[in-house]
């Protein structure tokens, strides 16, 4: 049901304008906007926290390393870790998480689900890496955190159809950040090459690849 649920509600967002929430507030998206709830706050909120490769070569790698925290008031059950991936990238990554975490890439939504719920003050996290195109150059960016939905208690089995009549309300909790492309200079100019990117180095069950290869 998870998964179903995850690629609808991605797809949905997908087609939308998603603008960048400030850290400790967020975009709010309705899936799809029909009727409305009770409740303006959402169940919980998340403080996202990103590291990630800032300067990489021309067919680079590009890492990222993302924790999201529960800042309440509730504990979350329904939710997304993962993003907005750059474009420009191979259509495989590699990925790493608690166990029992699964993914699905689909265009240019990446996002990953674990079997258990999030308490109050606790922390999720997540790494991937992707690869770039030998022709990507400039500058990518990509929108990573994550993706929640305020899903009563006992509405957990409720079919697709079911929470588009019902207009579940979902938030995005995403921070973006940038990768700068260095391409080395003519010949006879001096440069600062970007430091190496190690590969990273997950079980080799831990690999996606985009259902829609349009990257």
């Amino acid at each position: 049901m998870r998964r179903s649920v995850s690629l609808f509600l991605a797809g949905g967002l997908a087609a939308a304008p998603l603008a960048v929430p400030a850290q400790a507030s967020a975009t709010t998206t309705t899936v799809p906007p029909a009727a409305t709830v009770a409740h303006v706050k959402p169940f919980s909120k998340f403080k996202i926290s990103v590291k990630h490769t800032t300067r990489t070569k021309r067919g680079g790698k590009i890492t990222y390393y993302v924790r999201a925290k529960n800042l309440g008031p509730f504990y979350a059950d329904y939710y997304w870790m993962g993003g907005q991936v750059p474009k420009g990238v191979r259509p495989t990554l590699r990925w790493g998480g608690p166990k029992g975490t699964k993914c699905t890439w689909e265009g240019q939504w990446f996002w990953c689900w674990g079997p258990l719920r999030l308490e109050k003050g606790k922390t999720d996290w997540l790494n991937f890496q992707l690869t770039l195109k030998p022709g990507t150059r400039g500058t990518v960016s990509a929108r990573v955190g994550v993706m929640s939905f305020d899903v009563d208690q006992g509405m957990e089995n409720i079919d697709e159809e079911e929470l588009k009549r019902l207009g579940i309300k979902g938030y995005l909790w995403l921070k973006k950040v940038k990768t700068q492309i260095v391409t080395p200079p003519r010949p006879g100019r001096t440069w600062t090459p970007p430091p190496p990117v190690k590969t990273y180095n997950p079980p080799a069950s831990h690999e996606e690849t985009n259902k829609k290869k349009d990257t």
